[in-house]
């Protein structure tokens, strides 16, 4: 029967907690990591952060534009009027409406532009640059292109209705053809860049599954059903939350086609902060409409994640 092994006794010199540290080495490499990391964060936090933090701020207190103007904290005031501003929560109703219909349609539309791009198209070249024209077009360039599309009196769009002897049609001017009419120009422009990357994801399936499910009878409707659309779904879910919350924040296109209107029929959400800021100069108001944005932003970006974590999980 062997001895009982003596218990190990901590070695002289310096206590455990001590010897857990870091070392010399170890405390170079830190410092020099935060050397390289500081000069990428200093522009995130001077020209976000510090914007970000100073917007939220603003939207506690009585900030105008008014020259000499003194702020002062009214605490939550600007909320509780914001809370009993119906105009304000009917914008955020068209917004929804606007940004869903662009962010789903154009989805959908691209998908059809990308088989077509995937395909044994000929030209096939020159017609992925024609596609990618509307990308290079500013927004301010963009509206004013349509506006004199859908012009009433001159607009080509009337123009060849009338050949059909259809009645010209004030598109931008009318309650009931507004917003569809807006909507149209912002699938229109964001059309290219959603057609390239689902292009790219189309690309990425292999081919062999496509063979296989040949070699079992599938017809292209089949095959696009369940391989093409499958292999599709996480770049299609993703760029589709991403257009959301881009045409949800962006309102340069509806500001040049329609600055609102008629009667705030295309009054989204981002136009009726700015004309609240810009117009009304009240900069607090203003900025407690956009910390609410933030807050929707983040709720559906939240959502998102999550739910792309769960898959992730779930694929693992």
């Amino acid at each position: 029967m062997s001895a009982p092994a003596p218990a190990l006794a901590p070695p002289s010199g310096g206590s455990p907690r001590r010897k857990a540290g870091l070392g010399p080495r170890q405390k170079a490499e830190r410092r020099e990591a935060i050397a390289l990391v500081i000069p990428a964060l200093l522009p995130i936090i001077v020209f976000s952060m510090i914007p970000l933090l100073a917007g939220v701020y603003l939207g506690f207190t009585n900030a105008t534009l008014a020259r000499n103007a003194e702020i002062e904290f009214i605490g939550f005031d600007n909320f509780v009027q914001l809370a009993q501003d119906k105009q304000f929560w009917d914008s955020f109703g068209i917004g929804l409406v606007w940004a869903g219909s662009v962010a789903a349609l154009t989805g959908m539309s691209a998908i059809a532009l990308a088989l077509l791009l995937n395909s044994k198209l000929r030209f096939k070249s020159l017609t992925r640059i024609i596609v990618l024209i509307p990308w290079a077009m500013p927004p301010v360039v963009t509206g004013i292109l349509w506006r004199m599309i859908y012009d009433v009196n001159s607009g080509p769009l009337n123009a060849a209705l009338g050949w059909f002897g259809i009645e010209k049609v004030n598109w931008l001017g009318d309650f009931s053809t507004a917003l569809p009419a807006v909507i149209v120009v912002g699938i229109w422009s964001g059309l290219p860049q959603t057609t390239v990357l689902l292009l790219a994801g189309m690309q990425s399936i292999p081919g062999e599954l496509h063979e296989a499910a040949a070699l079992d009878g599938a017809n292209g409707a089949r095959r696009f059903w369940h391989v093409t659309l499958p292999g599709l779904a996480p770049v299609l879910i993703a760029i589709t939350s991403i257009d959301f919350i881009w045409n949800f924040n962006d309102f340069g296109i509806v500001y040049v086609l329609t600055e609102g209107g008629p009667g705030g029929r295309t009054m989204i959400p981002p136009l009726f902060t700015y004309l609240e800021a810009f117009r009304n100069r009240e900069i607090g108001y203003a900025s407690a409409m956009g910390d609410v944005l933030v807050l929707a932003i983040l709720l559906i970006l939240s959502i998102y994640l999550v739910n792309q974590f769960r898959q992730n999980k779930e694929g693992r």
